[in-house]
């Protein structure tokens, strides 16, 4: 039977996949705890990919059809996989030079705790805007912002909230964002009336998100035992490394490149690179000992130093336990359990969308969307469900926006409602989702579980929960101007939304 002959899946069909997920996923968690996502979770999503495809043929699907789509969808994943394979060199390559180690001194010294957490928020803020990246905030400045925390004896798990809410918000509010430009594009809204129209919903979310941050840090204390355990963090950083401002050349360099729009994985694998030749210059003694080759020359040994840092990262051995354990991170494989999860969860996304399942379910979505609220709220529930079902952010907005947009179009609603709400529901709940490439990549970055900084990503829950009360409320809901009124759906105002080609 040919894929042309296919019967259209069920509600009950395009539901059985989900909901095999949510329990093989609560099982995993109940099973091994935090162990989940190493490896429990991707046979859950291999499984799931299973069930879905079993529907697919049972529906008339032909399984190689099926399986160059499994190809296709997976493909999609390979750009994020080498950006996160080069962050995790940078990282290693950033000990070893001692750029990170120099970055964590420079911000004890500025940094107090009681206003540590919307420090890290607005800074990481300002760079994204001015990149348009944050996966690049979050591997460059988030790493050692998550140092600065545990020097400051401070929470990793709201730090890494404060660093995400930050480039968050700053990489949608950056024309220089690859998602900022996605959204209008599959709305069919212009890039910067896109981007005025997200500062309704991102603004206050980001201001709601520093009065949360800025209460728990002037209502936190460190916890007993942590100063001891850290130690004199600057003095056993200095006596291992040779620090100076000229060490954060490599973290200038990978900032430029980014705003002049260098493509985001040969700057970032750029940046290792830089940071390892700062590494043999620097740190020699140390990039020999990382080698711990005695026989090789003095030459190789470096080589070999800078060469291991790239692939299995800084393995620190200062004396200090805990010291040794904020230092011995990074390389490329770190990266590979992270990858496995990404590769398990776009095949099981590409097998929902291959099999017409996904689809299915936001029919049903749509058909209860009476109002423009309702039509609002769905479309960011769309997307960041689909953040969970189809673990990509790009997949959601583009998926997402294709599915909705003939709606919008039909309720003479201005395409920039749609390129916000995809915004709002795809793109700021994706870091949100352990198994999404983001969720992923930010968890292996940061060295933070995804549902440990989850509660404390204040501006990525208040976002999509604002621009759904906004969007019932009418507030900005602009319409094309001259539009019909579909009957049923209130009145809202007239504006720009017009569309590129």
């Amino acid at each position: 039977m040919t894929a042309r002959e296919a019967r259209e899946p069920s509600l009950l069909q395009a539901l059985t996949p989900l909901a095999f997920l949510v329990v093989l996923l609560a099982l995993a968690v109940y099973l091994f705890g935090e162990d989940a996502s190493y490896g429990p979770n991707q046979v859950s999503l291999m499984l799931c990919a299973g069930v879905a495809a079993i529907i697919g043929v049972r529906n008339g699907l032909d399984w190689g059809d099926l399986q160059r789509v499994l190809v296709d969808g997976i493909s999609l994943a390979v750009v994020p996989i080498f950006i996160l394979l080069a962050v995790g060199g940078l990282i290693g390559t950033w000990i070893l030079s001692g750029t990170v180690p120099t970055l964590i001194v420079y911000g004890l010294e500025l940094l107090h705790p009681s206003y540590f957490y919307p420090a890290a928020c607005l800074i990481c803020a300002i760079v994204a805007m001015s990149i348009g990246s944050s996966w690049t905030v979050a591997g460059t400045l988030g790493v050692a912002l998550i140092g600065v925390a545990q020097g400051l004896e401070m929470s990793p798990a709201i730090t890494a909230g404060a660093v995400i809410s930050g480039a968050y918000f700053g990489d949608k509010i950056s024309p220089l964002s690859d998602t900022t430009n996605i959204a209008p594009a599959a709305a069919g809204s212009e890039l910067f009336a896109h981007i005025r129209h997200m500062t309704w919903t991102t603004v206050p979310s980001l201001l709601i998100a520093l009065v949360l941050f800025t209460a728990i840090g002037l209502g936190s204390g460190a916890p007993p035992g942590e100063a001891e355990a850290f130690g004199d963090l600057p003095a056993v950083l200095g006596e291992h490394f040779d620090l100076g401002w000229h060490l954060l050349i490599p973290m200038v360099v990978v900032f430029v490149l980014a705003v002049i729009g260098f493509p985001a994985y040969p700057s970032i694998l750029v940046g290792a690179l830089l940071g390892a030749v700062f590494a043999v210059v620097f740190q020699p003694d140390i990039v020999v000992a990382l080698a711990d080759q005695p026989a090789l020359s003095r030459p190789m040994a470096l080589l070999a130093g800078s060469w291991s840092a790239l692939s299995d990262g800084y393995r620190a051995s200062t004396g200090n336990p805990a010291v040794d354990d904020l230092l011995t991170r990074g390389g490329m494989v770190s990266m590979l359990n992270t990858v496995w999860l990404i590769v398990c969860a776009m095949g099981f996304g590409a097998m929902m969308e291959a099999t017409g399942l996904l689809e299915r379910m936001i029919r049903s979505v749509l058909k209860a969307a009476k109002s423009t609220g309702s039509l609002i709220a769905a479309t960011i529930g769309t997307a960041a469900a689909s953040n969970v079902v189809a673990a990509d952010q790009y997949m959601s907005i583009v998926l997402t926006g294709r599915l909705y947009k003939p709606e919008y179009e039909r309720r003479g609603l201005a395409p920039v409602n749609l390129s916000r709400a995809l915004e709002d529901g795809g793109t700021i709940t994706s870091p949100l989702v352990p198994w999404n490439t983001c969720g992923a990549y930010m968890a292996a970055t940061l060295g933070v579980a995804t549902f440990d900084y989850l509660p404390f990503a204040f501006f990525n829950l208040v976002n999509p929960l604002l621009a759904v009360v906004l969007g019932y409320a009418g507030f900005k809901v602009l319409r094309e101007p001259g539009a019909r009124v579909v009957p049923g759906t209130p009145p809202a105002e007239a504006g720009p939304g017009h569309r590129t080609g």
